[in-house]
């Protein structure tokens, strides 16, 4: 996958990256942008500690991870952080996918040297109290609760499920109650100990402060990782192929619309080139009112209230989706008509008007999504935690360089009309 990388970027000479990149002697990343038109910094840390990581039966416990960081260490007592972050009036959050767990840091530039400390020793020396996990572990599978209200959350998890059945990405990131009943602080703590060590933590710090000062608040507050362990391995499994049509339909007594969730898998990030023309392909599709389908069926036809297209990149398998909200009675032929376009891209050429209008909105939505502290320190954490840092800022210059022949090819290769997963949902 790595010389794959290193090949487009070879290629992408007059890409200038933004941002400084360090390797600290411990092996952690260090990421660091200065801007200084503003009073603020973000302070990102990325971990290589998502969910595909879970060894069996630790199912969810990258995320209940995330949450038991924040409940101290053994100099540090639960909720001094937030306190020392909110008194100055900062802001911090968190997240878990399945290929990273993220933490963020927001502050007023002078405050920084007061609060990073704070989210170091939290992330490198958890101490995960037993008392806490058990009042944790509760407001955790209250989330798992609430989810399942969610009409859409079950439907995707539906979806996932049927084309990942022995892969991390067909599980909930949230794993289930009974998973989260049988964990323990033990086994958590060798999690953490095991993933959250220095070459997989990557922080980006961008914002109104020089490099200098924020190298060495870098190279103190992530200084003393804890001890290493060695936790039971995740189980590696093939990718999943989808051959035919995996079909199968879900019955929900809280919903009055039907909705139609449509899947093709498709490369990781060993192949971003190919994922950068998906993500062309989902807005041609289905993004504004001129787009294909929304054109066609919403517009003309009226047969959905909304369709959407996505692409969704991720470190091992990556999958592009077209979802609708319509009633019951339209589904067949809505699938269909589906079906009829995704032919007709590959069989007849993209116009260059629709060409032109794709690069332009992939290229704004870009540009709009560069141009705070906190946007950048997503952008280059996520592209390092799944691939390298400098990826980030190809995206435009490779958007512009796809024709209609190469997005053409690449819908024939991996959108094709006889080889899909769908999942219907609809009223009881």
């Amino acid at each position: 996958m790595w010389l794959k990388l290193q090949k487009l970027l070879k290629q992408l000479t007059n890409t200038v990256f933004p941002a400084s990149i360090f390797r600290l002697d411990s092996g952690l990343t260090f990421i660091h942008q200065e801007i200084p038109t503003t009073p603020v910094v973000v302070a990102d840390v990325w971990v290589r500690a998502g969910a595909s990581l879970e060894p069996k039966p630790w199912f969810g416990m990258a995320h209940f991870l995330e949450h038991m960081i924040f409940k101290g260490t053994a100099t540090l007592p639960p909720g001094m952080f937030d306190s020392k972050v909110e008194n100055r009036g900062g802001v911090s959050n968190a997240a878990t996918s399945y290929d990273y767990a993220h933490y963020s840091l927001t502050t007023a530039a002078p405050y920084l040297k007061d609060t990073l400390p704070y989210l170091g020793e939290l992330l490198l020396n958890a101490a995960i109290p037993e008392d806490e996990f058990s009042r944790e572990r509760d407001v955790v599978l209250e989330e798992i609760r609430s989810c399942q209200d969610d009409s859409d959350w079950i439907g995707f998890q539906a979806l996932i499920q049927s084309i990942y059945p022995h892969h991390p990405y067909g599980r909930s990131v949230l794993g289930t109650e009974q998973e989260l009943m049988q964990q323990s602080p033990e086994a958590m703590r060798c999690f953490h100990r095991t993933h959250y060590q220095p070459e997989n933590m990557t922080v980006v710090i961008a914002g109104g402060i020089a490099q200098q000062p924020a190298w060495e608040m870098v190279n103190t507050s992530f200084a003393d990782f804890a001890e290493r362990s060695n936790c039971p391995q995740f189980e590696k499994v093939a990718k999943p192929v989808i051959t035919g049509i995996h079909r199968q339909e879900l019955c929900l007594p809280r919903i009055e619309q039907a909705r139609l969730l449509m899947a093709w898998l498709v490369p990781g990030v060993e192949e971003i080139r190919t994922g950068y023309g998906l993500d062309m392909l989902s807005v041609l599709l289905a993004e504004g009112r001129t787009s294909r389908l929304v054109r066609d069926l919403r517009e003309d036809l009226q047969l959905v209230q909304g369709i959407y297209s996505s692409f969704s990149l991720q470190r091992e398998s990556s999958l592009f989706t077209i979802t609708a909200w319509l009633e019951p009675e339209n589904l067949e032929e809505v699938e269909s008509l589906i079906c009829t376009h995704l032919d007709d891209l590959q069989t007849i050429e993209i116009s260059e008007q629709e060409l032109a209008r794709t690069r332009r909105l992939l290229c704004n939505e870009y540009a709009f999504s560069t141009e705070t502290p906190n946007q950048l320190t997503g952008l280059y954490g996520y592209y390092n935690t799944i691939a390298q840092a400098e990826l980030a800022v190809t995206y435009p210059q490779q958007i512009k360089s796809f024709d209609a022949k190469e997005l053409q090819k690449l819908a024939k290769q991996y959108l094709s009309p006889e080889n899909y997963a769908v999942t219907v949902l609809k009223p009881c």
